[in-house]
């Protein structure tokens, strides 16, 4: 690595590394581990900044949503609605629950779960539907919310990317049954290793998530229901508690250098572009830019000039979720999908998934260096290389 070289993100602790390691040191000094004070303390703090009632730490984000669906009592043979552009730990969960993924098309401009797809998507089998905040961005969940209460379904928020996000002013995660959150380290909030949470405002959904989280035990040894292994460890929990009050100010510098992107590239091109280079469109300001993504029809001839420009770039995500080989024995009315494009065509996703190039977007990444990517992506699209 150059000392020029821009990754794509740095996961080593910054101004927040004298507060992890005392957190760290505090854990180890009171020697409980395991579903003790400091999981107690972030699930009320972590509410608390998500303007919930309840959060429930688990494992992982995929047990979040996993859990979620399984406390609303989804089982086999019902079927959930999924984005075919998310990660594949969305409709993994679906699986792990019990239901059936049935994917559904997204957005052309923002990559969000398309509603009418989503309508059309419904059977008499459908009991719920997953939208995603896919990179941030809220998915349209006043329009979705209308589905689904017209056809009596439920939502479980995917927000494993979207900590702090609002949609139309409200947080997202607190107007349907709940939100799952991811704590993986490159999240917007991470921990150092997998971590989750699930947020409702629903008392007794939380009290359901929290046994099935613990094996389903409500007493010590009594298991009253077959749960989960899915808890939060106190190291994490207090790691994320000290770095929680930092979010915010995270998040301001993620929407300013997202702003810098969106001026910077309006620009680059110039008047002879020859190579057109676009964001995904940003339609609620209540976007975190989890990631910043933008599309490109020769999407690998611009991450080649990228890398060799000195720029980290990754995709996400290239395959769509219908031609996961994972889901290729998903059946539906009793026929089996076919491999490689199973539930349909999501034309869409399949199209997006050969365009979208993810740019460096993080709170340490500096005005100077997103100044340099946007250089390199305008002499791109003037067909130019960089010296």
């Amino acid at each position: 690595m150059t000392p020029d070289h821009i990754p794509f993100i740095d996961l080593r602790p910054g101004e927040d590394d004298a507060a992890v390691r005392s957190a760290i040191d505090r854990v180890i000094a009171r020697g409980w581990f395991v579903l003790g004070p400091e999981v107690e303390a972030f699930e009320a703090e972590f509410a608390a900044a998500s303007g919930a009632s309840h959060a429930v730490g688990v494992g992982s984000g995929t047990d979040a949503i996993s859990l979620m669906l399984r406390a609303m009592k989804v089982k086999r043979g019902d079927e959930v609605i999924v984005p075919a552009i998310t990660a594949a730990y969305t409709g993994l969960a679906v699986i792990l629950a019990g239901g059936t993924p049935v994917f559904a098309d997204v957005d052309p401009e923002t990559l969000t779960l398309d509603p009418s797809a989503c309508e059309a998507a419904i059977t008499s089998r459908t009991v719920a539907i997953v939208p995603v905040h896919l990179y941030g961005q809220p998915a349209a969940l006043q329009t979705l919310q209308t589905i689904a209460q017209r056809r009596s379904l439920a939502i479980v928020e995917d927000c494993c990317q979207a900590h702090l996000a609002t949609c139309d002013g409200v947080p997202v995660g607190t107007r349907n049954a709940g939100g799952a959150f991811s704590f993986y380290p490159t999240k917007n909030l991470g921990a150092l290793g997998d971590g989750g949470a699930v947020i409702t405002n629903d008392a007794s959904l939380a009290e359901r998530i929290r046994r099935l989280r613990n094996g389903g035990q409500t007493n010590r040894y009594v298991h009253v229901e077959a749960g989960l292994n899915s808890r939060l460890d106190d190291l994490q929990a207090a790691v994320l508690r000290a770095r929680l009050p930092l979010l915010s100010r995270w998040t301001t510098r993620r929407r300013a250098l997202a702003a810098a992107y969106r001026r910077l590239l309006a620009g680059a091109a110039g008047p002879e572009r020859s190579r057109g280079v676009r964001p995904l469109e940003a339609r609620d300001n209540g976007h975190v830019y989890h990631l910043f993504v933008v599309r490109s029809s020769e999407r690998d001839a611009l991450q080649a000039h990228l890398r060799a420009s000195g720029v980290e770039t990754l995709i996400h995500y290239p395959v769509p979720l219908p031609r996961q080989p994972a889901f290729a024995s998903i059946t539906r009315d009793g026929v089996p999908s076919e491999p490689g494009a199973p539930r349909g065509d999501c034309p869409v996703a399949a199209r997006a998934t050969q365009e979208i190039l993810s740019l460096p977007l993080h709170p340490r990444l500096t005005d100077t260096e997103v100044e340099r990517v946007s250089t390199a992506v305008g002499a791109f699209q003037k067909g130019r290389i960089l010296a």
